[in-house]
């Protein structure tokens, strides 16, 4: 019964966490939260996106990337919000399937790589949505690529840091009680045991 208390509570501390990164997604992805550029927007979503896929399951992940986005556009911006759900979402759960499960053994090497390909996924991703689904501008659509290759490489580097630096992490653990970031635990060492004492040998009746 302990055990299932303790799984319980700590489901339903990640479920708080996820909304929270929800929101926050959300958030960020209001045009008050942007930086007008040349086609467009640069957004700061996209180191949520990138903590979330560090820190969580690919299911939390994408709830975080794709549904955090696809409702951050909806409130602010409706037109890129099918693509968002999708190339956030994607993003968000190679980072997670690759940090936590493909390179699990190598944390910090499997966090980079994930990053990086999150980020081709999310410049292509947008690249070819402002192409074909929506806009369908050609021209507009080169003219934001530099801008949308800055924005996912500096929203994935804050997000990085953020969480490979340990501090958001340990924020979390000290709030939270939640440990969802750790490269260098090791399993504690089994107690030594002493050995057992020699019997005394027993006297022979002759």
């Amino acid at each position: 019964m302990a055990n299932e208390r303790v799984s319980a509570r700590e489901a339903t501390l990640r479920l708080v966490l996820t909304a929270l990164f929800m929101a926050l997604n959300i958030v960020f992805s209001s045009s008050v939260m942007s930086i007008p550029v040349p086609g467009g927007h640069v957004y700061l979503n996209d180191a949520i996106v990138v903590i979330a896929g560090l820190l969580l399951s690919p299911y939390e992940a994408f709830a975080v990337g794709g549904i955090g986005a696809f409702l951050g556009d909806f409130f602010f911006y409706p037109a890129p919000m099918w693509v968002s759900l999708v190339t956030h979402g994607l993003q968000a759960v190679m980072i997670s399937l690759i940090s936590h499960k493909t390179l699990k053994k190598h944390k910090n090497a499997g966090a980079i790589v994930a990053i990086i390909v999150g980020i081709v996924i999310n410049v292509a991703g947008y690249t070819i949505g402002r192409r074909f689904f929506y806009g369908n501008n050609p021209a507009a659509a080169m003219i934001k690529l530099p801008w949308q290759i800055l924005q996912a490489s500096v929203g994935s580097a804050l997000g990085a840091v953020l969480v490979m630096s340990k501090g958001l992490p340990a924020l979390i653990r000290k709030t939270m009680g939640l440990r969802l970031w750790d490269p260098e635990k090791r399993p504690a060492p089994e107690p030594e045991t002493e050995p057992a004492a020699p019997e005394d040998d027993e006297p022979v009746c002759e």
